[in-house]
């Protein structure tokens, strides 16, 4: 029964950790360059469990303390080597954990905005950014012009080039062009190519936070292979209505697992004062 308990509270536990990523999805829906996380969950690993006392004398009152699993089983041997001729009864689950909460890097939806500044990426790749802690990615490209002059995101992070440095736009130029490769045009001014960062693995990078990814110790960046789209922004990939039936169905696990606790709390209840009430 002590092991029902654990098993029900840790299905809780993996219930509740998967609702807040389900809820800051929905808090995001309307996030520019916003990737979806899923949670992945594990089991422990199940052992088989068989029944015992089948050929032992039934008033030896020390073999109904043993509890046998697969594994001891095994170790003992088959009833020709002196084991236990015990049937098997089925594998006992241990609980679930949070494997993994993994993001979703699908392409969003293009919506046309008509701000120059403005910037969408159609494929893979990420715009840099420098911040306090160094260089990060972000499909966010909802950019600004400074009160110095550079491009920059609406937390005031400089956009950086191809070459890694902050883009500075001329004062007083409206007429400013981006091309799908990131060529940047004041006038009849080439002032320079915005960086697209992508990497061969996904996982190189993991969420910050601020719409941020950070780079992992060992990842490489190479150049991107998507294009830039002038006067969109990127929507997130969150579909609402597929994350509210996730919801209630995560609320229908939960609850089944609070009424398992519940029901095996009552068990316990019992046998520790009922079962086990000395009479005289």
């Amino acid at each position: 029964m002590l092991r029902g308990l654990y098993t029900a509270a840790l299905g809780m536990l993996t219930e509740q950790k998967r609702t807040d990523v389900i809820a800051n999805n929905l808090a995001n829906a309307d996030t520019s360059g916003y990737k979806k996380d899923d949670l992945i969950s594990g089991e422990f690993e199940s052992v088989l469990i068989h029944r015992i006392n089948d050929k032992q004398d039934a008033d030896n009152i020390l073999a109904l303390q043993h509890i046998d699993t697969a594994r001891d089983y095994l170790l003992r041997g088959t009833v020709a080597d002196g084991g236990l001729d015990a049937p098997v009864i089925g594998s006992l689950g241990r609980g679930s954990y949070v494997a993994e909460i993994a993001t979703i890097h699908s392409q969003g939806p293009l919506v046309c905005t008509g701000n120059k500044l403005d910037l969408a990426i159609a494929g893979k790749g990420y715009f840099a950014v420098q911040t306090p802690a160094g260089v990060r990615y972000t499909r966010d490209g909802n950019f600004y012009r400074s009160a110095n002059g550079q491009l920059v995101t609406a937390n005031n992070q400089a956009v950086l080039d191809n070459e890694g440095m902050p883009i500075n736009l001329p004062p007083n130029t409206a007429d400013i062009s981006i091309g799908p490769d990131g060529t940047i045009v004041a006038g009849k001014q080439n002032i320079g190519q915005i960086g697209l960062t992508e990497f061969k693995d996904r996982n190189e990078v993991i969420k910050e936070g601020y719409n941020l990814y950070k780079p992992q110790k060992n990842a490489r960046p190479l150049s991107g292979t998507g294009t830039i789209e002038q006067g969109y922004l990127e929507n997130s990939n969150v579909n609402i209505a597929k994350e509210m039936v996730e919801l209630i169905n995560n609320y229908r696990s939960y609850e089944s697992d609070s009424k398992a606790l519940t029901t095996q709390d009552s068990l316990l209840e019992k046998a520790v004062n009922d079962v086990g009430r000395v009479n005289g």
